[in-house]
């Protein structure tokens, strides 16, 4: 390995990424006040939960036989949709970028998200850990939505983790995403992070060698870096995760319910 691939594995690995990191958790947690009206819809669904009160105990006195039943089919709080802060031109969306479009789904989903994100973004492991399999199984399996994957990284780390997620065998990019995920803790913030990204790059078929390859490519991370300047500078991309849902933008994190409206409402 050369002194050059040596360096670029380090800066994209080195501890000293970890301050980078926590700024860039800090830019994820501080998105724009507006990104922020996409919570109230799932803010408000949580607290009616968390504020109904609890079953009061059984009594003793006799109940008309229907009570239960009637209780049990109160139909749930009306789900608020996020209002969109803005739009772009579907077209030009779609257009081809540096890297080939990772994506789930019918290519004629009436419904296609695309999403912008980050990998060291905790809002983007929540979505993903929480709400995506969800969203996949009723609507990208069922053939009602196309998505799409583009990479936003903030910091070195996160260049390195999309770098490895596309360097994955073929298939496996989301898989592997999902693993880097749901570890995310895990090596987002390690104080060796090259040693953290390794032994799960390991559990997803690498060896030393060909994970020492992929963080050496400098095409690869040009690449990453052109997609991330890309959505900011034609899509107006500025913080992770960024929905575009047949166009129209939308930031900030999504539960179930919230998603799932808003792709109803598409429908």
């Amino acid at each position: 390995m050369s002194a050059s691939e040596t360096s670029l594995s380090k800066r994209l690995l080195s501890g000293v990424a970890i301050a980078a990191i926590a700024l860039v958790i800090a830019a994820c947690s501080d998105e724009k006040k507006e990104a922020a009206s996409t919570a109230p819809a799932e803010t408000t669904t949580s607290a009616t939960t968390a504020s109904t009160p609890e079953t009061p105990a059984a009594s003793s006195e006799a109940k008309p036989a229907g009570t239960e039943v009637a209780q049990a089919s109160t139909p749930a709080a009306k789900v608020e949709l996020p209002k969109p802060e803005g739009s772009v031109d579907v077209q030009k969306l779609m257009e081809p970028g540096p890297l080939p479009e990772m994506a789930l789904g019918d290519a004629d989903a009436p419904v296609t998200i695309v999403e912008y994100m980050s990998m060291t973004c905790p809002h983007c492991a929540a979505f993903h850990n929480n709400t995506f399999e969800t969203i996949k199984s009723k609507y990208i399996d069922t053939g009602k939505v196309r998505f799409i994957v583009r990479e936003f990284p903030f910091d070195p780390r996160a260049a390195a983790a999309f770098m490895l997620a596309r360097c994955a065998p073929e298939g496996q990019y989301f898989p592997m995403i999902t693993m880097l995920f749901k570890q995310q803790r895990q090596w987002a913030a390690a104080e060796n992070g090259r040693d953290a990204l390794l032994q799960m790059s390991k559990l997803a078929g690498f060896t030393q060698e060909s994970f020492e390859a992929c963080l050496t490519n400098q095409k690869l991370l040009d690449d990453v870096n052109a997609v991330m300047q890309r959505g900011a500078k034609e899509f107006g991309v500025q913080s992770t995760p960024t929905f575009f849902v047949n166009g129209e933008h939308y930031s900030g994190d999504m539960s179930v319910d919230v998603m799932s409206a808003l792709i109803d409402s598409k429908l």
